[in-house]
């Protein structure tokens, strides 16, 4: 069956059921929510980094940790598309439940490693603590994967106002994470019991806030507007089954297009940002204050494409491939005339790649399941997921470029 007689099918059961309204909008804030929680563990972890900076200094932190979880996210990914039956075997219930309780644990993790070790300072500290904190966003990535393949594939199946309210929730997560550290940072003292004193509230913080997206998800399936939306999505069962391969050739310009943001963005933020420029008037406040500008900037990028939908599939991938021209322009904040190094270029540059990445980035996974048949939508969502992972995987490998 074509995809323009899958749609003809999907307009005509529409029109012998009456619309249900998402009263209050109470399903698009829930998938944004989704989307908030999703990313909310790997921008916890990023946005600590005067935190673990104190506790490990002597390690490159921002781009370990890039690599560990982006590396284990991919991983599940894979391994989600190569067992088909997946979706069968566990619910979508049952995967976000799985996935936040992880995440949950793994959040905790880093605190009780610091009260279990109270009293020592950095040079105190083994490297089994470094271990089991690295293994712990490990862990983080896996539940990533196992919740951003579900959440994602679920969305590809549904209006696209729910794709884009969870690519808008993704980037509020590190707007909230950012906020949160800033608050619980400047609330006391700027010494080191104080600086963990704070770091311990915001991981709980984050850790409750993960709790609440738990519940949400287990409403979701039980509000009407969605019953209405599983009711009139064609039955998988009347279709050929898509291939993975079959559906990522029909949709890899959009697959490339992502691919390239994220090998470009993630070989810059947060490991060069954070580690590698400094600023003697802002200190360890300086990498806290530009994640947060990437954040804000990602933020409002995903939130434009609910205002406009750049409609042109080959003008937003040409327009990830002119992003290349970040590295020469970070290097010279790196290594070119002083102006260019002091805070506000800097800032400029770093607001400019999170705004394009959030744009980008949505438009891309909007248009990608519009491109094909009702029945391949699902796996063409994940696939975009896939190769945005390898992207983060390839990006966080290119970051350590910048230190050699």
């Amino acid at each position: 069956m074509t995809a323009r007689m899958q749609k003809m099918e999907g307009e005509k059961g529409a029109a012998d059921h009456p619309e249900t309204r998402d009263t209050y909008k109470i399903a698009y804030i829930i998938h944004f929510l989704l989307g908030a929680g999703n990313l909310l563990p790997w921008n916890a972890f990023i946005t600590a980094i005067d935190y673990f900076g104190y506790l490990y200094p002597t390690k490159h932190i921002e781009k370990v940790f890039s690599v560990a979880y982006m590396s284990s996210s991919v991983l599940v990914l894979l391994i989600v598309v190569s067992w088909g039956g997946w979706s069968k075997h566990l619910s979508y219930r049952l995967r976000m439940n799985m996935g936040f309780c992880i995440f949950v644990l793994s959040l905790m993790v880093a605190p009780l490693i610091d009260w279990s070790s109270s009293g020592s300072g950095p040079e105190g500290r083994s490297n089994v603590a470094y271990g089991v904190t690295v293994a712990s966003v490990v862990v983080c990535g896996i539940a990533d994967g196992l919740i951003g393949g579900s959440l994602i594939g679920a969305a590809g199946k549904l209006p696209k106002q729910y794709m884009q309210a969870v690519f808008a929730g993704t980037a509020s997560s590190g707007v909230l994470i950012s906020i949160l550290r800033i608050i619980t940072k400047a609330s006391l003292p700027q010494n080191p019991q104080r600086l963990r004193t704070s770091a311990h509230f915001y991981f709980i913080v984050s850790a409750i806030i993960l709790l609440c997206c738990a519940l949400s998800s287990n409403l979701l399936y039980k509000l009407p507007v969605m019953e209405q939306h599983y009711k009139l999505a064609p039955d998988d069962s009347l279709f050929p089954k898509p291939k993975f391969r079959a559906v990522a050739r029909k949709i890899r310009w959009p697959a490339f297009g992502v691919l390239m943001i994220y090998i470009v963005t993630l070989s810059i933020f947060p490991g060069f940002i954070a580690e590698d420029l400094s600023s003697k008037l802002l200190k360890d406040w300086y990498p806290v204050l530009l994640i947060t500008i990437y954040n804000v900037a990602d933020f409002t990028g995903k939130s434009l494409t609910a205002i406009y939908v750049l409609k042109s599939i080959k003008k937003a991938t040409w327009g990830c491939i002119l992003r290349l021209v970040f590295y020469p322009l970070f290097a010279a904040c790196l290594n070119g005339p002083k102006w260019l190094k002091t805070e506000v270029p800097v800032a400029i540059l770093t607001f400019m790649l999170g705004v394009t990445n959030g744009y980008l980035t949505s438009v891309l996974m909007i248009l990608a399941p519009m491109a094909v048949s009702v029945s391949e939508a699902e796996l063409s969502a994940i696939a975009m997921v896939v190769f945005l992972g390898i992207g983060l995987v390839g990006g966080s490998v290119i970051g350590w470029f910048w230190i050699i």
